[in-house]
């Protein structure tokens, strides 16, 4: 049987530790990340801009779809 088929497993107590430890660290490291990560777009203006811009927007389009209200809004005596 060729040997890219063989499948040996070998494992001990020490193997299994260290690879418990391995992904320990990378689950601390992507957690660590993902919350800087957090705290950086929370930080950000960005979200402030796009919800003003939002508002923006949809007070155009009520404007353009209701254009007799602008108009009422304008002259009241009528």
């Amino acid at each position: 049987m060729n040997s890219q088929y063989m499948r040996r497993e070998v494992f001990c107590c020490e193997t299994c530790d260290e690879l418990k430890s391995f992904w320990e660290k990378e689950i601390h490291k992507q957690t660590c990340y993902r919350e800087l990560e957090e705290d950086r777009q929370g930080r950000s203006a960005l979200r402030k801009l796009r919800e003003e811009w939002k508002e923006r927007l949809e007070k155009r389009l009520r404007m353009l779809d209701n254009p007799d209200d602008k108009e009422k809004q304008a002259n009241p005596e009528n």
